[in-house]
């Protein structure tokens, strides 16, 4: 390590932060275009227009999510520019932060909230029990339901920039979560599983972002923000 290089500032972690978010996100785009069969189970909500097709299925919600990705954007400029304005440090860390906790984690619970096809619901207390049993689009979708939270809440939250706070975070919203299928009857499977997948997600995405919220001046930063005006 060159001992004459000067350590990164705030400014330069939020922008290389949005710079591989934006990276990540563009590969992503691509690698979805790149297969027709993907597109077109994409847009098959738009074959029969209805607020049905649109916000009752996985297909409706996901092309959804697509097309909010301009206005997601659009509300991360506003709150920045307007913090900004405000003098509030980092402006774009927190916003990008709070838009991304939001945008990434809605759509996950959306779907896990609509009706299922179990009848009257089950509940599953045992550990191990349904993991042993799901399949590995079932394992990853459970994983990704709070890794936005994971990965972006130490950044905007200093009192969260803990991996075990996190995962106890994630745990939480899970448990939630579990709990409201079964209490609004959405036949579904509430389980405990379910919750430990969620946790991990949620645990593991903060461990990706550590590398940001691990250090003091970024810590510093946010706790600035916090209390701004």
């Amino acid at each position: 390590m060159d001992p004459s290089a000067s350590p990164l500032t705030p400014a330069r972690r939020t922008r290389r932060i949005v710079i591989g978010g934006l990276a990540l996100l563009g590969v992503a785009i691509a690698a979805f275009g790149s297969g027709p069969m993907a597109l077109r189970i994409l847009f098959m909500p738009l074959r029969r227009p209805g607020w049905d097709s649109l916000f009752g299925t996985f297909n409706g919600v996901v092309l959804l999510t697509v097309l909010a990705l301009p206005l997601a954007a659009l509300v991360v400029w506003a709150l920045a520019r307007h913090r900004r304005a405000a003098g509030v440090t980092s402006p774009w860390r927190v916003s990008l932060a709070e838009v991304g906790i939001v945008y990434g984690t809605v759509p996950w619970v959306w779907m896990i909230l609509m009706p299922g096809d179990e009848d009257d619901g089950v509940v599953n207390l045992v550990p191990v029990r349904d993991l042993l049993t799901m399949n590995t689009t079932q394992i990853v979708g459970n994983l990704l339901v709070f890794a936005a939270l994971g990965f972006l809440a130490p950044l905007r939250f200093p009192s969260l920039a803990s991996v075990p706070r996190v995962l106890a975070l994630g745990a939480g919203c899970s448990v939630v979560v579990e709990t409201a299928q079964y209490v609004l009857r959405l036949d579904r499977v509430s389980s405990v599983d379910d919750v430990l997948i969620n946790a991990t997600g949620a645990g593991l995405a903060a461990l990706a972002s550590r590398p940001w919220w691990r250090s003091a001046s970024w810590t510093a930063a946010a706790e600035t923000s916090d209390h701004s005006p």
